[in-house]
């Protein structure tokens, strides 16, 4: 079942009509609400406007043949999905200085401006997303928290976070927050109100998160952002072994009181999208549930996780998901025991641990990294695996002739730095070169 037949079939029977959803009706319930450090409650789901929709129907994110869609960030949408958000309950917004080709503050500012909330009715999270070494001088910084805040048209930010703190290891965190001076200043931001929540967001070095959590006491983190699901949750250091399992993440900052912000609850789609091998343990536990609707609720099941948030580019995407938490009916134990199962069966399938994210774009010999990852993991996820000739017909059309594929990978790997999954690009596009090479001299056998 898609997601848009999904939600024909969600709101059946329940006195909505799906095709005015979008025009002002309520979901089956009331969007689940989870306690906020400071401040009011938080929607159980939020938005994470990392893919804003663009007018040619994809995501700001995405890369395209000539780069990044030129068609530009589709503001009539963005309003109209901001507007319904906020009359369905969810209220969390988090953004970053470096999303969407750096206008994801701008365009949301503009879409939280016109919904007709006031600001006290939602809250906004950004970041101090200062990646390149021109940025770590405290005086960029400055620079470009005063940004967000002309950006995002507001005077205060509810969570502020630095971005991505193990990216780059422990040495890069430093540049970047400690030997600047940028935390102490960001500390004297919360002292003075002009944010009300400071916290961080982790990828990367662990050394980075345990050290943050060792200074508890001293910086006091009021949140933290962390990648949750339910295939992480135990199995995140099988994927890599840099990586640290949700499960511990999530119970070192339930011990300390830390309320816990999802990022990938969905994997970046790999967790929505069909795949057979997890349909196979989920569906006869609910034949109309999606499987972006399992995933939501495994997170929502833990009672630290203060909102989830989720890069929803489509509308569809954003009622399904309203719907899902509007409440929540967490899981139980042999729901959740069956979403084990699915996470082994997931990780069997040996798929490429990618999400999407493009920061690993451009790449400097002009292959479309994402999509050739994405293409050798829907092989891998199909219910059966399809011919050689189905493949090739597969990857001719993910990656048009006119653009680079895999074998036009150098090797270089500027890509790596830049991966938050931590994946060794050039390794993976050799293997799939590889793989194509076998198909086409399989068909040519025929």
């Amino acid at each position: 079942m898609n997601r848009r037949t999904f939600i024909k079939s969600a709101f059946a029977g329940i006195g909505v009509a799906t095709a005015d959803i979008s025009a002002g009706h309520t979901t089956k319930g009331a969007m689940t609400l989870r306690a906020n450090p400071h401040g009011r409650k938080v929607s159980l789901l939020g938005y994470g406007a990392m893919r804003l929709p663009t007018v040619d129907g994809g995501h700001a994110n995405a890369w395209a043949q000539d780069g990044y869609s030129k068609s530009g960030i589709d503001q009539k949408t963005l309003d109209a999905q901001v507007k319904y958000m906020l009359d369905h309950g969810v209220n969390y917004f988090d953004t970053s200085p470096a999303y969407c080709r750096g206008e994801s503050e701008s365009c949301l500012g503009k879409a939280l401006a016109a919904s007709g909330y006031s600001r006290e009715d939602y809250l906004i999270a950004t970041k101090l997303s200062n990646f390149a070494p021109q940025q770590y001088p405290l005086v960029k910084c400055k620079e470009m928290f005063e940004n967000s805040l002309k950006f995002l048209k507001t005077d205060y930010i509810d969570n502020y976070l630095l971005h991505s703190i193990g990216n780059g290891g422990f040495k890069t965190f430093s540049k970047r927050y400690l030997e600047n001076g940028a935390l102490d200043w960001c500390v004297e931001l919360r002292a003075a109100g002009r944010i009300r929540n400071l916290g961080f967001s982790f990828h990367g070095d662990p050394k980075a998160f345990e050290w943050c959590l060792d200074n508890h006491e001293k910086y006091k983190w009021d949140f933290c952002q962390i990648q949750m699901n339910y295939v992480d949750w135990l199995h995140a250091k099988e994927t890599n072994d840099r990586n640290l399992d949700a499960k511990y993440l999530y119970e070192r900052l339930t011990a300390l009181k830390i309320p816990v912000v999802i990022m990938e609850p969905l994997l970046g789609g790999r967790l929505a999208r069909y795949n057979y091998a997890l349909a196979k343990e989920l569906t006869p536990l609910d034949p109309e549930a999606s499987l972006a609707k399992w995933a939501l609720r495994f997170c929502g099941t833990y009672p630290n996780v203060m909102t989830i948030l989720s890069g929803m580019t489509r509308t569809e995407h954003i009622e399904e998901n309203v719907e899902t938490l509007s409440p929540l009916k967490p899981c139980s134990e042999e729901e959740l025991a069956a979403l084990e199962r699915a996470a082994q069966a997931l990780l069997k399938l040996n798929t490429i641990p990618c999400n999407n994210c493009n920061y690993c774009m451009p790449c400097p010999y002009g292959l479309d990294i994402p999509a050739i990852l994405t293409l050798r993991n829907a092989v891998l996820t199909a219910k059966t695996l399809p011919s050689a000739r189905e493949v090739l017909k597969m990857y001719a059309k993910a990656i048009p002739e006119e653009l680079r594929r895999a074998d036009h990978c150098t090797g270089c790997g500027r890509c790596n730095p830049h991966c938050p999954q931590s994946i060794n690009i050039p390794k993976e596009l050799a293997l799939i070169d590889e793989w194509i090479d076998s198909l086409k001299n399989e068909e040519a056998r025929r």
